[in-house]
């Protein structure tokens, strides 16, 4: 039985009060996308009943990246990267492997019971980067070599231009699925069958213009999800 769990893993731009003073100057950079993934929490919380279990965080990437494996070079920003080793271990055991843990023992949890896991992971993405646009509105990033994830964003794009013809829906990109990131740590540890993991990402010009279409956005995408988890259970049953 197909299992979903909801993720978002850059929802806030929070700083614990032990490293403040590292940010005390820094408050424009926490504000800004590299600080946090801007409108990803309020789409998450748009997103969250969909999920069997869902799982947030708040504190900014700028203090440690959720979304790198451990020993990535930009597990540290450049604010955290020179601290001394046993403050960014404190780091690591307060903020990052405890959510990291919560998230990888139920995926073990739920597949050594027999169930098949869909974990969304919730992005947004800056229009701009180093002075290109990006051109997409949406980005369904996934693991081409694996069928259940390739298939099921082929599903979800339909079903998402089914709701708002006009979106500009493109696979793996502004990134590419199987750059290191929480689903791909995660599919090194479970089989195809086991476990689907697929990042949405949701262009930032949305959620900064704070219109009707930010709306429309979440809309679609919330019906267009919810259709495609109703049809792969359906397909379950005849199975």
């Amino acid at each position: 039985m197909l299992k979903v769990i909801i993720t978002c893993e850059h929802g806030g731009n929070q700083i614990p009060e032990a490293y403040a003073e590292l940010f005390a100057a820094e408050q424009a950079l926490l504000e800004s996308h590299k600080g946090y993934d801007i409108g990803a929490l309020e789409l998450f919380d748009a997103l969250k009943d969909l999920a069997d279990k869902s799982f947030y965080a708040t504190n900014s990437r700028l203090l440690v990246e959720l979304n790198r494996s451990p020993h990535h070079k930009t597990l540290f920003s450049e604010l955290t990267q020179n601290l001394p080793k046993n403050r960014k271990s404190d780091i690591l055991k307060n903020y990052y492997y405890p959510y990291r843990e919560r998230v990888e023992e139920l995926v073990h949890d739920l597949t050594m019971v027999g169930h098949q896991v869909l974990h969304v992971a919730i992005h947004t993405f800056t229009p701009v980067m180093d002075g290109l646009e990006r051109q997409a509105d949406i980005g369904l990033l996934y693991d081409p070599r694996r069928e259940g994830e390739r298939v099921f964003c082929r599903s979800w794009k339909k079903a998402l231009l089914h709701q708002q013809k006009d979106l500009k829906v493109r696979f793996n990109y502004p990134y590419l699925g199987i750059a290191d990131g929480f689903p791909t740590y995660l599919r090194r540890r479970f089989t195809n069958e086991q476990y689907m993991g697929i990042e949405l990402e949701v262009n930032q010009k949305f959620p900064l213009e704070h219109d009707k279409q930010w709306e429309r956005i979440q809309k679609a995408i919330k019906s267009s999800l919810k259709s495609v988890i109703l049809q792969m259970k359906a397909e379950e049953q005849v199975r």
